[in-house]
């Protein structure tokens, strides 16, 4: 009976409709996480150094969008933004919503830095731009990667919510396919429902506990080479 459930559900024409969802949140994920981090880093830093007009907007920005659902931005921007598809509005209302968190998370990176090091640069001739990327940045990014990535992670199962949206993502592909097998002559039973639905989450769980192992060695060799 499992194996007819798998027959049934991995065809050809199935598994390239799966895959075409996949590929969607993949690609929605890099985008919003390399925008976010720089977006977010912009913010993080107008937050920490400049306490005037853009510390105070970057602030607002932050706690509008920690403090209100994700799922509130998508529902917004898809139905009010006019800005090209659905998935397009989709990725903007994500990339909004992660840039927010990124900034707190690179704001405590900048936090950890010793207030010394700008003194220590400023007396090896580096100016206060000079000094925020040549040592204060990098030593920031390295403290902050575990975070960063968990923060990966859950972008990628937040593409999720485009499902809600009718947005052709992996979970929405996957759980539309469900729907259209009975058009196609198949008699879908508990097992297929479990099937399809444990299918989604291994592949979840492929792709997030691989970014999960990557981050441990990189910390390991880290701490290796610092030692």
């Amino acid at each position: 009976m499992f194996f007819q459930a798998l027959g049934d559900i991995f065809t050809v024409n199935n598994i390239r409709f799966i895959g075409t969802g996949l590929a969607a949140t993949l690609a929605v994920s890099l985008v919003t996480v390399l925008v976010s981090v720089v977006f977010g880093s912009i913010l993080a830093l107008c937050r920490n150094y400049e306490k005037r007009f853009f510390g105070k907007l970057a602030s607002v920005y932050i706690e509008i969008f920690r403090s209100t659902p994700l799922l509130l931005w998508i529902l917004i921007c898809v139905f009010l933004v006019p800005l090209g598809t659905s998935m397009i509005r989709g990725t903007l209302a994500l990339t909004l919503y992660t840039s927010s968190v990124i900034a707190e998370i690179v704001r405590g990176g900048l936090n950890s830095i010793d207030r010394g090091q700008f003194e220590a640069a400023r007396s090896q001739g580096f100016n206060f731009p000079q000094a925020l990327i040549y040592i204060i940045l990098p030593q920031c990014f390295k403290r902050i990667v575990p975070s960063l990535m968990s923060q990966i992670i859950t972008t990628i199962k937040d593409t999720s919510f485009f499902a809600q949206f009718a947005i052709g993502e992996f979970f929405f592909n996957t759980k539309n396919l469900m729907s259209s097998l009975p058009h196609s002559g198949v008699t879908v039973t508990s097992i297929h429902i479990f099937t399809l639905f444990g299918f989604i989450a291994l592949i979840y769980f492929i792709i997030n506990f691989s970014l999960s192992v990557i981050v441990r060695r990189m910390n390991r060799d880290n701490a290796i080479h610092s030692e």
